[in-house]
């Protein structure tokens, strides 16, 4: 892949505070318009964002040259191929060479870019992510957290995995939590982020052996000083958007599905208020009455304004928005990665991995518990992306 046109170069020393961020044009439902409508918003925003844009160069090159605000800001790689919603995550990885997803987590690998940024097929972001990137040394299965709507100061909570694999064993759990606290801390500003753990109830005798292994685990590595995050202990699926938690853990199965309902829900309650302010002339009048409270509210709980999952447990970071993601959903997308790239998330990032790793072997295994059978060993379809492996990622975020 060469550089079809150079509008500046990203890898030389920018204005103090740059961040230089690779964004796959492609892999969005709505196409390169609205990516390119999206970083323009980011860049009108903040003067510090440059970017490599990776895609058609004939097309980007005709988009940018619409945005103002996007002169001299951009690098434009060219790339051919496009890695489709349909297309297999195992399939991706023998032929995405050439597409402008792996062109935008090359950029990445070879350092010319803080972060990737991608709408495209979740499961072939995370695939290729993995193939090139690798994974952190100690991190057995890399997870996608998300931010999640909540009564919080702060007014979101995160929660991971929620598909990028759908198992966890006591040990991913608590690599999970103290992942996640670290990205509370870059992400939301948080000093001493609260962790929660989902289960089934809050008493420690409900739940899995894992999850009661990862409970004890969890719990010894937040006493440690320094850590910097409190363990709340067991939550519900209530709590997820309560304000007495900030991170919560769970294995990829279950968040995902937690997501997707959340998702669902936030639309049903959206379409029956439209339903019900349009079921008469006094219900409209009510409607505009209430216009300013409605307005807020939408945007409270406007997922656009939320978008981007973060691929955690990577030597490199990987924002996935929506697939859907308009102009406003990819500027937040963009935003998200602004504010990681700018905290040196990565780097601390792999001294929390480092530290739940040795949390871990301090703790030792909890009396009268015993590793479960190992599980048969996984097909190639199963196997891990940096030798074959294929991810369970279907998020959809």
């Amino acid at each position: 892949m060469t550089t079809a046109l150079v509008q500046s170069d990203p890898t030389l020393p920018g204005p103090p505070g740059s961040v230089v961020i690779s964004v796959d044009a492609m892999g969005g439902d709505r196409g390169p318009a609205a990516v390119i409508a999206g970083i323009a918003k980011s860049a009108q925003k903040n003067p510090d964002i440059r970017f490599i844009v990776h895609g058609p160069e004939p097309e980007l090159r005709r988009l940018i040259a619409r945005r103002s605000k996007l002169a001299g800001r951009c690098d434009i790689r060219h790339a051919e191929g496009v890695v489709t919603m349909d297309d297999k995550p195992g399939q991706v990885v023998r032929s995405a060479q050439g597409t402008s997803m792996w062109s935008a987590v090359e950029s990445v690998r070879n350092g010319e870019a803080t972060v990737a940024v991608s709408c495209g097929n979740t499961g072939a972001l995370m695939a290729l992510s993995m193939l090139r990137l690798r994974k952190l040394p100690g991190v057995n299965r890399p997870a996608i957290a998300v931010l999640w709507p909540s009564r919080g100061p702060q007014g979101f909570n995160i929660i991971l995995d929620v598909g990028a694999d759908i198992r966890a064993d006591a040990t991913d759990l608590l690599q999970y939590a103290m992942m996640g606290a670290s990205y509370a801390r870059n992400g939301l500003g948080l000093t001493r982020p609260r962790v929660g753990l989902l289960n089934v109830g809050t008493e420690d005798h409900k739940g899995r052996p894992e999850l009661k292994e990862a409970h004890r685990l969890i719990a010894a590595a937040a006493a440690v000083e320094g850590a910097n995050m409190d363990y709340v202990g067991f939550v519900e699926g209530g709590d997820m958007m309560s304000a007495r938690v900030d991170v919560i853990v769970t294995d990829g199965f279950t968040g995902n599905v937690a997501l997707k309902t959340g998702e669902g829900t936030a639309k049903l309650v959206g379409d029956f208020l439209k339903d019900a302010f349009a079921n008469s002339i006094m219900s409209k009048f009510a409607a505009l009455l209430a216009m300013t409270s409605l307005k807020r509210l939408q945007k409270r709980i406007d997922p656009r304004r939320v978008n981007g999952g973060v691929f955690l447990g990577l030597n490199g970071t990987v924002v996935k928005s929506h697939g859907a993601a308009d102009a406003t959903g990819v500027s937040a997308a963009v935003k998200l990665a602004f504010q990681l790239a700018r905290s040196g998330f990565n780097d601390r990032l792999k001294m929390r991995v480092a530290q739940a790793a040795e949390a871990a072997e301090q703790a030792g295994p909890a009396e009268g518990w015993a590793e479960q059978p190992a599980e048969p060993a996984a097909g190639p379809a199963q196997q891990d992306a940096a030798s074959g492996r294929t991810p369970q990622a279907e998020a959809g975020h």
